[in-house]
């Protein structure tokens, strides 16, 4: 009986030990024949997640730069400038890129950005004294106090005709003030990474205090095109906007474009499509422009000159840019 059950033990013994060595150990010491990438949209990491308390990267989606960078045959006189890849996400030029600069109209674009995350394009929006509170003889819109229009058409307006009356005109009805619209602004200046930025008013007209740089206009415009409202808002050449007077009778205004692509008067590169940006202009900060395009593949770029001599070198110099996203 002592040795049936000394057999049986043997034998489970000398059992056990096969089945590790055969089914665990080989496959654990076996080389992977066929091993997976890790990059393999299937298998590999990209189908992992992790959800644990770790966000992705700030700039997954951003070209990013820590300094200028230098392109072959490229030297403009401006004062900044530079080139983004959207597609590539990749800065493939810049100069002055992290430089302070007076940013002019080109501020808009953040008034439209915090007007199209807070705000709803149909509401009608009566127009107030604020629309007044402008340097004589700057850019407007040509409305008036007691007007009444859609936030949609004042948002046309600032881009379009860059109109300052309506850029002040949005922010008394997205903030409740101007000066509360403004840190709204600033706000969301920093909460893109637009930390170089400091804004004072919603229009861009001169204060000293009033500053951006070529890469955080980049962040500010980019941030924009994720909005689709936007996209129309700058590829528009002219605008029809009728609305309500204050005597309540119907009112028209069609609003030009101020970017000399959209006027005849700048042709871009061959093979280049000037899709739409914002412009900006005073006599401290020279002649700006941002520019969002796509090359004859229908890749993406945003370009922006700041600081321009005048519109046009500007529109020259920013050819230049134009000329070398298709290379």
């Amino acid at each position: 009986m002592l040795r049936f059950l000394f057999l049986m033990i043997a034998f489970l013994f000398i059992a056990g030990a096969s089945v590790y060595i055969l089914f665990f150990r080989e496959t654990q010491e076996a080389p992977i024949l066929f091993a997976y990438d890790k990059n393999d949209p299937v298998f590999g990491v990209g189908k992992m997640r992790f959800t644990d308390d770790i966000a992705p990267s700030f700039a997954t989606d951003l070209c990013v730069a820590s300094e200028d960078i230098s392109l072959d045959g490229l030297n403009i006189s401006a004062a900044a400038g530079a080139i983004f890849d959207v597609a590539a996400k990749e800065v493939t030029y810049a100069k002055g890129l992290h430089e302070k600069f007076y940013p002019a109209s080109i501020t808009k674009i953040m008034t439209t950005l915090v007007a199209l995350k807070y705000g709803n394009l149909d509401d009608v929006v009566t127009v107030g004294e604020e629309c007044k509170d402008i340097e004589f003889g700057s850019s407007v819109c040509e409305i008036h106090v007691g007007d009444r229009l859609t936030l949609r058409q004042l948002l046309y307006g600032l881009m379009i005709n860059s109109g300052n009356d309506a850029s002040m005109t949005v922010a008394v009805h997205i903030g409740g003030t101007v000066e509360n619209f403004v840190v709204m602004m600033n706000e969301e200046a920093s909460r893109i990474g637009a930390t170089n930025t400091h804004f004072t008013n919603p229009h861009g007209l001169q204060n000293e205090n009033h500053y951006t740089t070529v890469y955080d206009i980049y962040l500010m415009f980019h941030e924009a095109l994720n909005y689709p409202d936007f996209h129309d808002m700058i590829s528009k050449h002219t605008y029809y906007a009728e609305f309500t007077g204050i005597d309540n009778e119907s009112r028209g205004v069609m609003w030009e474009s101020t970017n000399h692509y959209f006027i005849n008067q700048a042709t871009p590169p061959a093979d280049i499509l000037v899709y739409g940006g914002k412009t900006g202009t005073t006599s401290e900060a020279g002649a700006c422009l941002a520019l969002y395009s796509k090359d004859k593949y229908g890749d993406p770029f945003i370009t922006i000159i700041l600081k321009a001599e005048d519109k046009e070198t500007l529109y020259v110099e920013m050819n230049e840019l134009l000329f070398k996203i298709n290379k």
